[in-house]
């Protein structure tokens, strides 16, 4: 039996600073802030428990805790060692913060037993500018380097277990990966920043804050488009309400007719 789940961690202002603040769901932002909510997604597959990006963890602000997702998991009936696989869709720390934590005072992976999926081609910019980051980024990326079962994806498309494809589409992040779960009738697509919440959908913008603005834009139609054709749902890492649905209907002036799914 498959189950996809949403792991939400919270709704949180975020501005320049990059601190995590956390507000209700119902709130505005701060000044000068942009609301985001967070949500790893959890595919349980006979065996397997994949993640979907990985969280916060304890690494973005006073209001961030690696408690979060391990009390999510636990809610699933899953344990941090039976994770068996984390695919990052790109490498910034809200979407991977929750890989280590140092909650008994020092650094521990959070999912020891998962092969940890990356962009190998990310990995090494986020090497080579590392140095940037404070000191607390900085030992997180080297710990992870160090200990956690790093799996690099290269090029433009990979099956790499069972059910499961990631595609690089770039945008957001230079090397910023779709990722898909295809079992049958069961088709999931997470692409990270660049579909990151429900109002995403029917608009077409070019954000400040991407790597490639008209790349993402270019992505998030076909990706829109592949969803409606194929049924895919679709996964939206920052939405707060309703982090999961598809695509049922089409108008030449409407757009297209989204249906929530619940989990």
């Amino acid at each position: 039996m498959v189950k996809v789940i949403p792991l939400y961690e919270g709704t949180f202002s975020v501005a320049i600073d990059k601190i995590f603040r956390r507000i209700d769901k119902s709130d505005p932002p701060h000044k000068n802030a942009l609301k985001l909510s967070i949500n790893p997604f959890l595919i349980q597959d006979d065996n397997q428990n994949i993640l979907f990006d990985a969280g916060l963890g304890d690494l973005l602000g006073q209001d961030t805790s690696i408690d979060m997702i391990l009390g999510n998991l636990e809610e699933q009936g899953v344990l941090d060692f039976e994770v068996t696989d984390v695919f990052l869709s790109h490498l910034h720390f809200d979407h991977m913060g929750g890989l280590a934590h140092q909650k008994n005072g020092y650094w521990e992976l959070t999912f020891s037993e998962a092969d940890i999926w990356v962009s190998e081609a990310g990995w090494k910019k986020l090497s080579e500018s590392i140095d940037s980051q404070d000191e607390r980024k900085r030992d997180f990326f080297h710990f992870l380097d160090s200990h956690a079962n790093l799996q690099m994806l290269t090029g433009n498309s990979s099956n790499p277990i069972s059910n499961i494809r990631v595609e690089t589409i770039g945008g957001h992040t230079e090397h910023h990966q779709a990722l898909y779960y295809e079992n049958v009738d069961h088709k999931y697509v997470m692409a990270g920043d660049v579909i990151g919440t429900r109002s995403a959908i029917n608009r077409s913008y070019a954000a400040k804050y991407d790597f490639d603005p008209k790349q993402s834009m270019k992505v998030r139609k076909e990706i829109q488009e592949l969803s409606y054709s194929e049924g895919h749902v679709i996964m939206a890492y920052h939405e707060t309400d309703n982090p999961m649905f598809r695509l049922t209907g089409y108008d030449d002036n409407k757009g297209y007719k989204i249906e929530n799914i619940s989990a």
